[in-house]
């Protein structure tokens, strides 16, 4: 009898260590989550600065074609004549 007792003491024992175990595990879980994010909203805010310091590269380059920039006349003329376009289109929407 007093082996029996044993084996549900030790069954007991072994229960309540993965019972803690697992409990570690779940806070480590969420430690995690809470962690990922985090680090998904660094990163799309990383993204968001990307494009817009992108947007500005663009605007300036576009600026200094402009101003006689030798550099990017094409990129310059291609931007302006489809500007143009797009007005002559709108003049020709609100002429209807």
């Amino acid at each position: 009898m007093s082996e029996l007792v044993n084996i549900i003491d030790s069954l007991e024992h072994k229960v309540a260590k993965l019972l803690q175990k697992l409990e570690q595990i779940q806070q480590t879980n969420e430690q995690l989550k809470t962690d990922l994010k985090e680090a998904q909203s660094s990163h799309d805010q990383v993204q968001n600065m990307i494009l817009d310091w992108k947007e500005k590269y663009d605007s300036l380059k576009l600026a200094n074609s402009m101003l006689g920039s030798n550099t990017n006349k094409t990129e310059a003329k291609l931007k302006i004549n489809t500007l143009i376009r797009e007005l002559d289109h709108c003049i020709g929407q609100l002429a209807e």
